[in-house]
Order: C-alpha cells, then structure tokens, then sequence
C-alpha cells in the first residue's frame, strides 16, 4: 500500500503533466482572432509594426509560468527530469532549437528550487517578484544565445509582450490552482498528517 505522502506526490505529478499538455495541445490549435483596427489615423497605422496590432499581440506562456509557480511552491513535486522533458518537448512542437529552450528553464527551475526553503516566508507578492524575475532572466538568456550564434529569434517587441502577459498570468494561476487542486507553498516548519517536515 502506498503511504499517503507519496500518493499525493505522484497525484501532483500527474496533474502537471496532465495541465502540461493540456497547455501544449492548446498552444497547437490553430486559434486566431479577427483584426481590431486600432481608432487611429490610417497613416499612423500604416507606420506601426505588424506586432502592435491587437490580433497580432502573442499569449502568455502558460506552461513557464505553471512550472514556475510549481517549483515555487511545492519543488518535490517535480523532479528536475520531468520538467526538462516537458520543455524538451515543447521545444519539439513549437520548432525552437532542441533542448535550448529546456536547459535554460531547467537551469532556472533548480535555481528556484535550491533557495525554495529561505523563500517560504515571503509574501505572495514578494513570490510574483521573484517568479517574474525568474521569467525575465529565462527570456533574456534564452534571446543572448539565440543572438550569439545568429539564429533568427521572434522581434524584441512581442517577446516583451509575452513576457508581461506571462507575468501577469501569475497570480491568475496561484490562485486557480490553490482553489481548485490546494497547491500552496508549504509554510516555514510545517509538518504533514504523519509528522514529517515538509
């Protein structure tokens, strides 16, 4: 029989590789909204770029910012494998470079993982603060390799825009989560039902 402390590792496991996939396969559909014109002079909208129209504008990253909140969280919830195999994946769908995308996530996620514990007493908007500029430095690495090595990259300005609807996404989804599934961060000396530490 499986103690309960394991159950729930393995359910929550489960459940993010599920909402993973689920976020995978939503990105993949092939959704896109009418054009808006902008009320402005049709000059002015002649010389804006393509990426300030609002049918153009991209989405949040739902599946950062799910990992992010996750390892913030509860870090023994996923184990380092399965997130890199996610965003290795991920990398496959979204055609980027193979496994760059991944280890920069990876790398970002033990980061957050390994100061989980002196972060615990943090206020949820000290958590935001943190897991965007997490987010941020992800971004930022991810663009100085592509730039390095010449591969052509998406525009600065909607890599920004994702950047701020992911981070924005944040506290949308802590709370989602934590209503519906009760994926909180663990408090500071908190035991479970069996006396161990969390």
């Amino acid at each position: 029989m499986v103690d309960p402390r394991t159950a729930a590792r393995l359910s929550y496991r489960a459940l993010f590789v599920g909402l993973a996939f689920f976020s995978l396969f939503v990105r993949l559909l092939p959704l896109s909204a009418a054009q808006q014109p902008w009320p402005l002079p049709d000059a002015l909208l002649r010389a804006m770029p393509d990426w300030m129209l609002p049918a153009e504008w991209p989405g949040p990253d739902t599946l950062l910012c799910l990992t992010i909140l996750w390892v913030q969280r509860r870090p023994d919830f996923i184990p380092a494998p399965m997130i890199a195999l996610v965003f290795f994946l991920d990398d496959l769908m979204t055609m980027r470079p193979p496994g760059l995308w991944a280890m920069i996530v990876l790398a970002g996620t033990e980061i957050l993982r390994a100061r989980e514990t002196g972060m615990r007493d943090l206020p949820f908007w000290g958590e935001w603060l943190v897991g965007g500029l997490a987010m941020a430095a992800m971004v930022l690495a991810y663009r100085f390799v592509l730039a390095l090595f010449m591969v052509p990259g998406v525009s600065l300005g909607p890599a920004i825009l994702n950047l701020l609807a992911t981070v924005a996404l944040y506290p949308v989804l802590a709370l989602a989560l934590q209503v519906a599934f009760g994926l909180r961060r663990t408090a500071t000396g908190e035991v479970d039902a069996l006396g161990q530490r969390l």
